[in-house]
């Protein structure tokens, strides 16, 4: 009688950098008789921008690299090897496929034009018989949950936010059984170095208000302290607007940004904090944060291509200007608003920025300057540890005018900095001259 032949399953980590609670694997998990996975450093993330910005700057390509070699070692755990490459994903996840005789790919479904470039082109170059999963494993509210159809998603968020708390539940989180070692490949693979993807040593500041490496580990080693150790969620809302040290906010949304921690893992661990240390406004506020991130994913669905055009989801017309001078004071810290500055510097340093921060310096470039916002959004692209396009663009989009704030705010900055840094403590960090 002849063998049957194994099923062997792929799957494809892009944004879902993590082993606890990732759809992917559960769904292969269940459909196959052998797993590998696979992670590319794709060449083309690592070119610049139509600004002329590297897409990822050095911070977040450390970050990265961590998150990578710590999901590695965490699915080599589970026996599931990792492959990794520096690499044209077109080229060599097609070449894997062949190589191993691959009959299903798995991977995290995206919809914002760069990821679908990059994903479409590997389908392309597919052998027709392999067929390609991708499931939506990023949202706190599942697309199929919210019993809203996405083209009548309100353009207001409380609208939004208030629909899906009513009707809505949060799904649990996913699961997959660990295989045995007979699972494991060889792998001569390697994660690439910072020297490698082309950027040169990072130094690191101390004053950084994220000091924290990348990885599912370190993102819940951070939830534990957050949470159980410190109790620092139960003053989340209070202190949420700070601008030094690790501990005014959550910290997790760089981990949440690649995927190396869910919303759903997030909010079933302050379920758990609630049932033991009691519920109250930060509590919530922390899953109020959440939901503002799903907002912003499902407004990129809804508006498609608009959520990146000048006019925004409004279509809106202003008279966006592109000066070169006032651009580079903004990057580098030099306008006239120190409080700006300091933020400016900051993020040039550390590639993080707080909240509050980020509020001003995108209302002062848009609303102040008058610049043109999606280039202030690029530069924020290519800096920030957290990177999330949904939320990056979104808020962009809102601060400009051109996106899902009704109100149309200008930030007063003075009146800011006086409120969040009255001791200009603040502002004396990053405004001194040897910051190091």
């Amino acid at each position: 009688m002849q063998k049957k032949q194994e099923s062997v399953g792929l799957i494809w980590f892009t944004n879902n950098l993590r082993v606890l609670d990732n759809k992917a694997i559960e769904l292969a998990s269940k459909s196959h008789d052998k797993l590998i996975a696979i992670y590319v450093f794709d060449v083309n993330i690592f070119n610049k921008n139509i600004f002329g910005f590297k897409k990822i700057e050095i911070f977040r390509a450390n970050f990265l690299i961590e998150t990578i070699t710590e999901l590695k070692n965490n699915l080599q755990k589970e026996n599931i090897t990792l492959l990794t490459y520096f690499d044209d994903s077109k080229g060599i996840i097609p070449s894997i496929c062949e190589e191993y005789n691959i009959s299903d790919i798995y991977i995290q479904k995206e919809w914002t034009s760069e990821e679908l470039t990059i994903f479409k082109d590997v389908k392309n170059n597919l052998n027709n018989n392999i067929k390609v999963t991708s499931v939506y494993d990023q949202f706190l509210y599942h697309p199929e949950d919210i019993n809203i159809e996405i083209k009548s998603i309100s353009n207001v968020f409380s609208n939004f936010r208030k629909k899906v708390e009513k009707y809505s539940t949060i799904r649990a989180e996913s699961i997959f059984t660990r295989r045995d070692k007979t699972n494991l490949i060889n792998n001569n693979t390697v994660v690439p170095s910072l020297e490698t993807l082309g950027y040169k040593a990072l130094n690191k500041n101390n004053n950084s208000a994220f000091p924290f490496n990348g990885g599912e580990k370190e993102a819940l080693n951070r939830i534990n302290f957050y949470f159980s150790k410190s109790k620092k969620l139960s003053q989340y809302k209070q202190t949420r607007n700070g601008l030094i040290g690790e501990d005014y906010s959550s910290k997790f949304s760089p981990w949440l940004a690649n995927g190396s921690l869910s919303s759903k893992t997030i909010y079933w661990r302050i379920k758990e904090y609630e049932a033991e240390f009691g519920a109250n406004q930060s509590t919530y506020w922390l899953i109020f944060e959440l939901i503002w991130r799903d907002y912003f994913k499902y407004i990129s669905i809804k508006h498609s291509s608009s959520f990146f055009k000048i006019d925004g989801i409004l279509e809106k017309k202003y008279e966006w200007k592109t000066d070169d001078r006032q651009i580079q004071n903004w990057i580098q810290g030099k306008t006239r608003e120190p409080f700006v500055n300091a933020n400016m510097i900051e993020l040039k340093e550390t590639g993080f920025m707080s909240n509050r921060g980020r509020q001003n310096v995108a209302s002062y470039f848009s609303k102040e300057l008058m610049l043109d916002w999606r280039i202030g959004a690029a530069y924020f692209e290519s800096m920030l540890i957290d990177y999330d396009v949904h939320s990056n663009y979104g808020n962009w989009l809102y601060i400009s005018g051109v996106g899902n704030d009704p109100r149309d705010r200008k930030f007063n900055i003075k009146s800011q900095a006086e409120r969040y840094d009255p001791e200009s403590k603040y502002q004396n960090l990053w405004l001194q001259k040897n910051i190091f």
